[in-house]
């Protein structure tokens, strides 16, 4: 069963330090659940995707995760943030940063899920910047989330990548200089069209750029052309400024918000995803979540994958997949 889903304007304010009375944006998810499951759904399950994506990161026409979890009965709402697919078509422009995104978006979607699904604590499951949005957004939504599950997230951004790394230091150098960067839009889309022209040279020995997304030869090349075409979409550069920001100040969030603090506090069951070849967000910058996590249930497993590969990637039904299933399976009992 699928269905559209717009959210309401919120009837509650954000818990711990949100802003009361935001302006509503209207944010698109896709529901979807098992039809032939007459006994209810196991749990609500909200997909958060990552930078200049959308909900096609965990949905192609030929690999879904969506349709992975609801057949394993769960109630999956997969979200469009702010400026991103079917959200942006509704007129969600683009985000002024990441904190639209914690602040607006996640306690917006979360509240419409639960007035949907039986007032039920919601699961977080976010891809990269969607996992870093959860680890924030979630002890502010104390009651309403019943955990969370990251896929690629990096918890310290550029650590253990040297490209990224030095991007983090020249945008540091153009920070002193005070100059400032605009809010302009990235035609994250347009990269992919890019990609998918030069999809054999990109996974060739001979590719220049150590960033790519996904582990050659992870993805069968229709699957990669869905990817590239469908789940490639736009984004701002304020929220890209904010990641690394985040990196040259060596903590997610920096110090003028308390995020840090605020999740390793947080009590709720943690399942941590890092791709051993995975060139955006490597094992050494997502595998602190789990470490500085004091949760008295937590998980972290690396696979043999790259950032992409991990949602739909060729290996991602056998390893991905069930863990997440499972891991959410035990837990929704």
């Amino acid at each position: 069963m699928k269905e559209l889903v717009v959210t309401s304007p919120p009837t509650r304010g954000v818990a711990g330090g949100g802003r009361l009375g935001y302006a509503h944006v209207p944010l698109a998810m896709v529901r979807k659940r098992d039809a032939a499951n007459q006994g209810g759904t196991r749990a609500p399950v909200l997909l958060i995707h990552g930078f200049g994506q959308n909900r096609y990161a965990w949905h192609l026409p030929s690999r879904s995760l969506v349709n992975y979890l609801a057949r394993a009965g769960f109630d999956v709402f997969n979200l469009d943030l702010r400026g991103h697919g079917r959200s942006r078509h509704l007129g969600a422009r683009r985000s002024r940063g990441v904190e639209d995104y914690v602040h607006e978006d996640l306690p917006s979607a979360v509240e419409e899920v639960r007035a949907l699904s039986g007032d039920r604590p919601v699961w977080l499951v976010g891809h990269s910047l969607g996992g870093l949005v959860s680890y924030a957004a979630a002890p502010s939504l104390a009651g309403a989330v019943a955990g969370i599950a990251s896929i690629g997230s990096p918890y310290h951004f550029t650590r253990g990548s040297f490209s990224l790394g030095a991007i983090a230091l020249f945008l540091r150098a153009l920070a002193m200089t005070r100059v400032r960067v605009p809010n302009a839009g990235i035609a994250v889309n347009s990269i992919g069209g890019v990609l998918r022209t030069v999809r054999r040279f990109a996974e060739s020995p001979i590719y220049p750029l150590p960033l790519r997304g996904w582990h050659a030869g992870a993805l069968e090349p229709h699957v990669l052309d869905e990817h590239l075409r469908l789940a490639f979409d736009k984004a701002g550069v304020a929220e890209l400024t904010d990641m690394f920001q985040w990196a040259s100040q060596k903590r997610f969030g920096g110090p003028e918000r308390d995020y840090v603090e605020r999740f390793e506090k947080l009590d709720l069951p943690l399942l941590v995803v890092a791709g051993a070849n995975d060139d955006l967000a490597p094992p050494p910058s997502v595998r602190p979540a789990f470490d500085r996590s004091t949760t008295h249930d937590k998980t972290y497993r690396t696979m043999p994958l790259g950032h992409i590969d991990l949602l739909v990637g060729r290996d991602a039904p056998v390893l991905t997949w069930p863990l997440l299933g499972s891991w959410l399976g035990r837990r929704a009992a």
